[in-house]
């Protein structure tokens, strides 16, 4: 809230936004890993145990074809992954998501990051010029 409240009155450093923005960046990252994670499937504990009976939210490539396997199950840093690529490409990679609730999610994701993008770190960019 500071540094946004610096950006407008047209006091803030530069160095110190860039740095506030990595850390929301980074902090996204891993909260939206955490929201995929329990999002998936019902969350970790139902994905042990009733995995071939719930719905999938995500589709990874280790399920998919000639070498899908049915003992391959995903872990935090599976949808850790997913959501730094989400946020660094703004769309899905290679894991695709399913359900209307995992698109949504992932599209405010990419928003959010274009966002911060365009208007926190253009702006500190500017400063630092």
């Amino acid at each position: 809230m500071l540094t946004i409240t610096q950006l407008l009155n047209g006091h803030a450093r530069g160095s110190a936004v860039l740095l506030t923005s990595l850390q929301v960046w980074v902090s996204s990252i891993i909260a939206f890993g955490l929201v995929y994670w329990e999002l998936d499937r019902g969350g970790p504990i139902a994905r042990r145990h009733l995995w071939d009976t719930t719905e999938a939210d995500f589709r990874f490539p280790q399920t998919d074809g000639k070498n899908g396997t049915t003992t391959w199950r995903p872990v935090y840093l599976d949808y850790l992954y997913v959501a730094l690529t989400n946020m660094m490409a703004f769309s899905p990679t290679d894991t695709m998501p399913l359900t209307v609730r995992a698109k949504l999610i992932m599209g405010y994701q990419s928003l959010a990051g274009f966002i911060l993008l365009a208007l926190v770190i253009s702006r500190a960019v500017n400063i630092l010029n």
